[in-house]
Formats: structure tokens, C-alpha cells, sequence
């Protein structure tokens, strides 16, 4: 099975100078590199800051097509900080599916999510992926077979799925089930963050390209676009 992406790891100040470039708090002509995380409002935690310019609410390069009528859904999503977790009660709500909540055995308490502190745990396992933990508390609901279309939910963090979906892309079969990314952050793109998932899951399942929610975007713009999979 395919492996992980592993981000680049650098020093703990441009680890944080990158985080920082990706929530649009520090702009560097230097530096292309962007991160965001899924975030309530709380200046020290990952991707929470105030953001210095706008960006589209919602991105995608791929049109969304109506579900095959009497499809099992289902929203699995993990959000470390509530964002995500909006946006994927709406797109539940809207089409009537069941969800599951990605959960890591061992959690990101707010302490852990502080970027600004180089010896958090977030930054920690930035800079050491053989140090992060993605063991789940559970890989998946007990009927996840019987699924045949799954939205799956993360927040960016350096450009890619956080690490807590490693373990529910490299767990499950995805075989038979059309799968559809969703993130949300405040800045950064959707990128090659469902084509990563992807490979860890395998190759298994037919993944689509997704689309990116800015981590305040409107529950009526989510609830528009989950509207266009409706049967």
C-alpha cells in the first residue's frame, strides 16, 4: 500500500513562518509554501488566525453530479477545531446521510494545536512524521461496507490531509464506493490532498477531486453545493 506524504521537514521557525504564510497572517514573497488548519476563533491555535486577504469561499475543478437514486451515504469526517465538522453536518443534512466522526486515539487538545509554539505537539509532528500518532479510536463505522458513496472531511494542515486521516485512508476498502474530499481552511488549497488520500487508500474506490471550504463559509453555500448531489 502506498505510503504517506511526508512534508519536508525544516526548523521549527520556518515551520511556523510556513503555517503562518498558509493561514494568510504572514505574507513572504520568499516562500510559496502554504498551511492551514480547520479552526474555531483562537489566535494560538493551528490556522486560526485572522487572515490578511480573501479567498474564494469554496473551490473545486470538478462539477458535481446528481448520486444514483436510493445511493447509501455517508460523511466521515475529522475536524480538530469545529470547522470541518459544520460543514459536514450540513452536506449529512442536506442529503440525508449518516456520519462518522474520525477520531484519534490519542486527541489534539488546544495546547496541541498551538503553532506558535515550536515544542507543541502539531509542530512536533510537523517536523518528526516518525513521531505522529494516527491510530483512530475507531477506522470506521461497523457498516461501512454497505456505503456506496463517502464524503470524507479534514482540514488542511502544510498542504495536506492533517495526519489524523492517515489511518482511516490506509484502513478501509474503498472498493465499489465513489469518494468525495472535502476540506476547509483559510487559505490553502484542496491541492494534491484527496490524490494523497487516494494513494494511501491504495488505490481502492473511485476518489473525485473534491472541493475546498474556507473554514468560515456560509452554511447556505454549503448546503447549495451538497444540494447538486441530490438524486
Amino acid at each position: 500500500m502506498t505510503t504517506a506524504h511526508t512534508p519536508r521537514a525544516v526548523g521549527a521557525s520556518a515551520s511556523r513562518r510556513t503555517f503562518l504564510t498558509g493561514a494568510g497572517v504572514l505574507a513572504t514573497a520568499a516562500s510559496g509554501a502554504l498551511l492551514a488548519a480547520c479552526g474555531r476563533s483562537s489566535s494560538s491555535s493551528a490556522g486560526s488566525s485572522a487572515a490578511s486577504g480573501s479567498a474564494p469561499a469554496a473551490s473545486s475543478s470538478s462539477s458535481a453530479s446528481p448520486l444514483p437514486s436510493g445511493s447509501s451515504v455517508l460523511v466521515a469526517y475529522y475536524s480538530a477545531q469545529g470547522h470541518t465538522k459544520t460543514v459536514a453536518e450540513t452536506i449529512a443534512g442536506e442529503l440525508g446521510a449518516s456520519t462518522f466522526v474520525i477520531e484519534p486515539a490519542n486527541p489534539f487538545s488546544q495546547d496541541d494545536l498551538n503553532w506558535r509554539d515550536s515544542s507543541s505537539r502539531v509542530v512536533t509532528e510537523y517536523e518528526n512524521p516518525d513521531q505522529r500518532s494516527t491510530q483512530l479510536a475507531s477506522n470506521a463505522p461497523a457498516d461501512f461496507s454497505s456505503y456506496d458513496t463517502v464524503f470524507v472531511g479534514y482540514p488542511i494542515w502544510w498542504q495536506s490531509a492533517s495526519w489524523a486521516m492517515t489511518d482511516f485512508a490506509r484502513q478501509n476498502d474503498f472498493t465499489g464506493k465513489t469518494v468525495i474530499p472535502f476540506c476547509t481552511s483559510l487559505s490553502s488549497p484542496l491541492s494534491s490532498s484527496g490524490t494523497e488520500l487516494a494513494e494511501m487508500a491504495g488505490g481502492s474506490g473511485t476518489w473525485q477531486e473534491g472541493i475546498r471550504f474556507e473554514e468560515n463559509v456560509s452554511t447556505e453555500e454549503v448546503a447549495q453545493w451538497a444540494r447538486q448531489f441530490r438524486p
